[in-house]
């Protein structure tokens, strides 16, 4: 009888849990907003690759377990709220756009990042260092 394969402990947990469909919501959204915003561009298609299909296919990888894709999506809405919070501050008329991929992007971070901090925070304080010798002793 063979035991069922175990993963690589190294390997990054897989998004499972609320959170889960929480990140995949955000990133469908996030694809959207990008596809609709972007749809009077100069170069459609160009922005649509480099928009909205990163957070689409991210999406398809958190549905499908993938372990990477919700690293990933953190690491990548950082720079999308980086972009987003640019152009809210530098185009007026795209605000509105922008100020829904910042919160998708936050949300996206938070999503990707709820298991990491749950664990964090469900511990306790860490231990603290004990404190130095005293001098002569």
């Amino acid at each position: 009888m063979s035991a069922a394969p175990q993963g690589d402990p190294g390997a990054p947990p897989r998004t499972t849990g609320p959170e889960r469909g929480l990140l995949i919501a955000a990133l469908m959204a996030l694809a959207a907003t990008y596809a609709v915003w972007f749809q009077g561009d100069a170069y459609p298609v160009l922005a649509l690759i480099v928009f909205a299909l990163p957070p689409l296919a991210l999406a398809i990888g958190v549905a499908a377990g993938r372990r990477t894709a919700g690293f990933w999506a953190g690491v990548l809405a950082l720079l999308w709220f980086s972009h987003a919070v640019m152009l809210a501050w530098s185009e007026p008329a795209g605000r509105g756009y922008a100020l829904l991929a910042t919160a998708l992007s936050v949300t996206v971070v938070f999503a990707s990042s709820m298991r990491g901090l749950a664990a964090r925070f469900s511990r306790g304080k860490p231990p603290q260092d004990p404190p130095p010798p005293a001098p002569g002793a």
